[in-house]
C-alpha cells in the first residue's frame, strides 16, 4: 500500500494501483444493485463494475506500452473514480511521440468495441444501463462503456486525450512550451461547457471529472513553466562559466 493507494499486481513492470475512494464508488455500485435485485443484483453490479475499470487498465496500459517502445519508463498506473491515470516519468516532448502513446489508449477501447461487436447482437430497446442479466449483455454493456471510454477521451480538452492530440498538432508549429498554454486555453473554454452541460442533466460525477481536467490541465502546465524555466536558468548558468573560463595553454616542453 502506497500512500492512499492499495498495489495490486504489476503488468511488465508496471503497478498498478487504486485509490481508497475507488472502493467507496465499487460499494455505491453495489448497494445499487442489491437495491434493484438483492444478491443476484450485487453479483451482476460488481461484475460489470470490474469489467469496466479493467477496459480503463487495458486503455492506461495501451499508453503505457506505447511509451516504453520509445524508451519512456511507467512508474504506474492508478485507478480512481473519475477513471485512471498512467505515470510516466517524463512527458514526450517530440510531437510523433506524443500523438502515438496518447491515441494507443482510445485505439484499445476501440479494439475491444471491434472485437465484440460481431459476437452479440443488439435487441431494439436494450438499455446499457438498466444492469446486465445474461453473458450476452454483458458483452453489449462491454461495448458501449468502451464506446464511451474512447470517444470521451478524446474530447479535446488538456489534458485528457484529445486534449495532447491538440497539444502535440500545435507543437508541430509551435514552441513546447507555447503550444501547452494553447491546449490548456482552449481546454478551459471547452471544460466550463462540459461542467455546464453534466450540471445540467445532474450528473455530478462527470461535473467532478471536469472540475479534476481543468485542474490537472492547469497544474501540468505551471509544472511544465517551471521546468522550462528551471532549464534556461540551467543553460544561462553553464554558458557564464564556460564564457568565463580561463583556458591555459599546455605546458612547454623543453628541447
Amino acid at each position: 500500500m502506497l500512500g492512499w493507494s492499495i498495489n495490486l499486481f504489476r503488468v511488465r513492470g508496471i503497478r498498478v494501483s487504486l485509490h481508497f475512494t475507488f472502493l467507496l464508488l465499487m460499494a455505491y455500485c453495489c448497494w445499487d444493485g442489491w437495491s434493484k435485485g438483492g444478491i443476484l443484483g450485487i453479483e451482476w453490479s460488481a461484475a460489470e463494475f470490474i469489467l469496466i475499470f479493467s477496459s480503463v487498465v487495458l486503455h492506461e496500459l495501451g499508453h503505457s506500452f506505447m511509451a516504453m517502445r520509445f524508451g519512456i519508463g511507467v512508474k504506474g498506473i492508478l485507478l480512481m473514480p473519475i477513471g485512471g491515470m498512467a505515470q510516466f516519468d517524463s512527458i514526450p516532448r517530440k510531437p510523433v511521440q506524443e500523438l502515438l502513446i496518447t491515441a494507443a489508449g482510445p485505439a484499445v477501447n476501440f479494439a475491444i468495441v471491434a472485437a465484440l461487436w460481431f459476437l452479440v447482437d443488439f435487441p431494439s430497446g436494450w438499455d446499457s444501463w438498466t444492469g446486465a442479466v445474461t453473458i450476452a449483455d454483458v458483452a453489449r454493456l462491454l461495448i458501449s462503456a468502451n464506446l464511451v471510454l474512447g470517444i470521451f477521451n478524446l474530447y479535446p480538452a488538456f489534458p485528457m486525450d484529445g486534449g495532447r492530440i491538440l497539444r502535440a498538432m500545435l507543437a508541430f508549429k509551435l514552441p513546447y512550451l507555447r503550444a501547452t498554454y494553447w491546449a490548456m486555453m482552449i481546454a478551459r473554454v471547452l471544460t466550463l461547457v462540459g461542467m455546464a452541460a453534466s450540471i445540467y442533466l445532474g450528473n455530478y460525477l462527470l461535473t467532478a471529472l471536469f472540475v479534476f481536467i481543468l485542474m490537472a490541465g492547469s497544474a501540468e502546465y505551471r509544472l511544465l513553466k517551471r521546468q522550462e524555466l528551471a532549464e534556461d536558468q540551467w543553460r544561462e548558468t553553464l554558458q557564464r562559466h564556460l564564457e568565463g573560463a580561463v583556458i591555459e595553454p599546455p605546458p612547454m616542453i623543453d628541447q
